[in-house]
């Protein structure tokens, strides 16, 4: 059976993240890929220019269209940008049952700009995280969720992945690619409190665009494939860090470039394919 998956997101005009990084990031992983997209963006490698929010109702008939034709084995959300695109979005999620979600609560863009109101965050707590499988904040999300201050330790990270699974997330991973340090180490927190650390260099370059839709695509991957959750994360940083290893490799833009997301299929030296 064909392995389905699902991304709920943003239109990234440039092609470096939201549905264009979960589409080809399903594709790295030999999932097919089926999209909802909640918001057209106008952005480029340089910086968000503009966000069009989809109306809600178009939303609906998109996720109806897909879910009531498609065995979609996961679900990645990214981009909501609204209150009401979240309630319609847990809305259609519950009226077809969705599993394996995957909630990448997107809220800054690396190049800086909003992507979620204010005023939306409270939305993704109460109607998502009862709905997600797992949600994947990095640090500065983490934080804005829980209405403090980024994490500077291991410590910290463990007592606010904590508080986001009281506040009703069944799995939390805290990734910490906006720490310091030589290593970047995500902190995944199981129900039922057990921990996995998932450690990786840090890596020297301006090109990662796109890296958290890309992982939390990844892991939707990997679960609609059948692992369990903690060897799709697993897998998932190992995918991911490659791409950002590699992202230097492709020449994309003027600013903040996007990860490689087919590095295993081409050829490193010139982008071609082997």
């Amino acid at each position: 059976m064909t392995a389905i998956a699902l991304t709920i997101a943003g239109s990234d005009s440039s092609g470096g993240a939201g549905i264009q990084a979960d589409l080809k990031t399903f594709a790295a992983h030999q999932v097919y890929g089926s999209s909802v997209i909640v918001a057209l963006t106008a952005q480029n490698t340089t910086g968000v220019r503009a966000i069009h929010a989809v109306p809600g109702a178009f939303v609906s008939q998109q996720m109806d269209a897909v879910f009531e034709d498609l065995d979609v084995g996961a679900v990645k959300i990214g981009m909501l940008a609204t209150a009401e695109l979240i309630e319609t979005v847990a809305a259609g999620l519950r009226k077809h049952g969705a599993k394996n979600i995957v909630l990448d609560p997107v809220m800054i863009a690396a190049s800086g700009a909003r992507l979620l109101e204010e005023a939306a965050v409270e939305a993704v707590r109460e109607h998502l995280f009862p709905l997600a499988t797992l949600i994947t904040p990095n640090l500065p999300e983490a934080a804005a969720l829980l209405g403090t201050t980024p994490a500077q330790s291991d410590a910290a990270v463990d007592e606010q992945a904590e508080k986001l699974a009281a506040l009703g997330a069944a799995n939390v991973l805290i990734k910490g690619g906006h720490g310091s340090g030589d290593v970047s180490s995500d902190l995944l927190l199981l129900a039922g409190g057990a921990r996995r650390r998932f450690n990786a260099p840090r890596l020297d370059t301006r090109n990662t665009h796109g890296t958290g839709c890309t992982l939390s695509s990844a892991i939707a991957a990997n679960l609609a494939k059948g692992l369990p959750l903690a060897e799709a994360v697993g897998e998932a940083k190992s995918y991911i860090s490659a791409a950002i290893a590699a992202a230097d490799q492709v020449a994309v833009g003027h600013g903040h470039g996007p990860v490689h997301h087919f590095h295993q299929w081409w050829d490193k030296s010139d982008g071609s394919r082997p």
